[in-house]
């Protein structure tokens, strides 16, 4: 009887086992009304609901300030760099291989490694914008090939943050350069798979590059999203 070979998981991404646990519910509470205040004040012209919008925005801030360590104003100064009508912001980051190792960067403000990447810039397509903060971040220039996955970082084991965000994983590939640590950066690496560094896990996460060096694997694999 012949063995039947081994292989990674199909095409159906897995349930991650998250390091953090389920997003408490507070934390969505807070996220919901301060959405909602942000799209009323947006929209709203009158005086009276422009204040209840207001003060919608300050029971939320009060909310996270009183599950975590800032205060209520830091929390209203974060919010209030929001505005327009609230949608999920978006991450970027690119998944680069080469010789089967994946190229990571040190975090300076955390010192934990993490998948080049970050916040996707408006006026900037969003293979543009990876590449982009690969060669910002690594020295290396590089071509989005392929979206990889498309997640929603609640339902991805990732760190509570306190906004709501997708995840977007771009295979990208190699064209020039070397290795440079940036103003962002301190090192610039490339690990294999069963040697991988202490993960900045509010951006990345064990279980999402275990993912990506399975679709490496894969190249037929179709997009994973939520």
């Amino acid at each position: 009887m012949t063995p039947k070979p081994e292989s990674d998981e199909g095409p159906e991404p897995a349930e991650p086992k998250a390091p953090y646990a389920a997003e408490p519910q507070w934390l969505a509470w807070a996220r919901r009304l301060q959405a909602l205040s942000q799209s009323g004040l947006h929209y709203c012209d009158d005086v009276f609901d422009r204040e209840r919008y207001d003060e919608v925005a300050r029971i939320a801030a009060a909310i996270m300030a009183g599950h975590s360590e800032a205060t209520a104003a830091q929390v209203e100064r974060f919010f209030s760099e929001e505005v327009g009508y609230a949608t999920p912001k978006t991450d970027l980051r690119a998944v680069v291989l080469r010789d089967g190792k994946l190229l990571l960067v040190r975090e300076r403000s955390d010192g934990l490694w993490s998948l080049p990447g970050g916040w996707a810039d408006v006026g900037e397509t969003p293979a543009a914008c990876v590449e982009k903060e690969v060669l910002e971040e690594t020295g290396f220039r590089s071509r989005a090939v392929k979206l990889l996955a498309l997640y929603d970082q609640r339902k991805r084991g990732a760190k509570p943050h306190p906004l709501h965000s997708y995840k977007a994983f771009f295979r990208c590939e190699i064209i020039d350069g070397a290795a440079r640590p940036s103003i962002e950066t301190s090192e610039v690496d490339f690990f294999a798979e069963d040697a991988l560094p202490d993960l900045s896990t509010g951006r990345v996460t064990a279980e999402q590059l275990a993912r990506m060096f399975a679709h490496h694997r894969n190249p037929d694999w179709p997009t994973d999203f939520d």
